[in-house]
């Protein structure tokens, strides 16, 4: 069973590859996640993030969006001081900064799945990569999409840091052609996009 190659360097990397990774979210909540993982991600690999996803959604209350925007400088003391979050306080006051600006956004357009997913038309972007060295680390739309939310005062949403977290809600599906995964996910869209 083949899979992409970045995937095969640890057990927690295969799960996610083969469980969530290019899958197409459309709940705000599990969007907001992916938003302040890649946005802790900044400097640091993935699999750092991955090991410490559960003390994440403890410190973060699930990613629940409007407990998050609640947060007072007391919480973000005890974020700064968790061991099981990176304990960056630019990061944590950008991701308490993001969930009140993700707020303004789902009054705008209803949800943030509808935000995020109108800059593809509601469909995802099947790519058709033969090789891993060839997928991208950004796009033009990845540079919109970020110039959009900075715009909007999010914070820590480069270029990059978007391109990634497209890749995991799968606004692209960028699973090489030859992973076992790529038409598994193309298989899913007709349950998850239901006309």
């Amino acid at each position: 069973m083949q899979r992409c190659s970045w995937s095969e360097s640890e057990e927690i990397y295969i799960k996610y590859h083969d469980q969530e990774w290019g899958v197409p979210i459309l709940d705000d909540n599990l969007l907001f996640e992916y938003l302040t993982l890649e946005t802790a991600q900044a400097g640091l690999s993935w699999l750092t993030i991955l090991k410490r996803r559960e003390g994440y959604r403890e410190a973060y209350d699930n990613f629940d969006i409007y407990k998050v925007a609640q947060f007072n400088e007391n919480k973000k003391k005890e974020l700064i001081n968790n061991k099981k979050i990176i304990r960056n306080k630019l990061k944590i006051e950008a991701s308490i900064n993001n969930a009140k600006q993700s707020i303004k956004v789902i009054k705008k357009y209803g949800s943030l799945s509808n935000y995020f997913w109108s800059f593809t038309d509601y469909r995802p972007i099947v790519n058709q990569w033969e090789s891993i060295k060839k997928v991208p680390a950004e796009s033009t739309l990845s540079k919109k999409i970020a110039k959009d939310l900075k715009k909007r005062d999010f914070k820590f949403v480069g270029s990059l840091t978007i391109y990634a977290f497209m890749q995991a809600v799968g606004i692209v599906n960028d699973h090489i052609k030859e992973c076992f995964r790529y038409q598994e996910i193309i298989e899913l869209y007709p349950k998850i996009f239901k006309s």
